[in-house]
């Protein structure tokens, strides 16, 4: 009977998962935000803007997204502790940093999955020979 129990909850947890992503990946980015909500102020705030960007423009699967988080509180927290201004961090071109920071996470990025789609349609288009043929990505 217990493992019967047992075997139902996972089946549930499955389901859960289904519906509402992987709950590993939930407990990851609590702890995240829990880490950046002890930053200093000027820290936080930075790593609060880069996050809003990065959930808009970031990978779209929760597995790089929590990695790229949980990079970004490491580089915040060792910035703080070693007195890193946020200048410093950035610098003069904050996009140019996010966008290079991006680069060094490909999986699951949908704007990297639509250029290559893309790319691939219009090769097709000219007769060209990809080696691609019926991939999407």
């Amino acid at each position: 009977m217990a493992t019967e129990s047992a075997e139902q909850k996972k089946r549930l947890r499955h389901y859960l998962e289904i519906v509402t992503g992987s709950l590993e990946d939930k407990r990851r980015y609590r702890e995240h935000k829990a880490r950046i909500k002890q930053l200093p102020e000027n820290y936080r705030t930075a790593a609060e803007a880069l996050e809003r960007y990065l959930l808009i423009f970031g990978p779209s699967d929760g597995g790089s997204m929590m990695a790229m988080f949980e990079d970004l509180a490491d580089l915040f927290e060792q910035s703080a502790a070693n007195g890193t201004s946020i200048r410093e961090i950035f610098g003069e071109d904050p996009v140019e940093f996010v966008e290079a920071f991006i680069r060094n996470y490909p999986v699951g990025q949908w704007i990297a999955r639509e250029r290559n789609r893309f790319t691939s349609a219009v090769e097709r288009a000219a007769g060209e020979d990809t080696g691609k043929e019926g991939r999407t990505v």
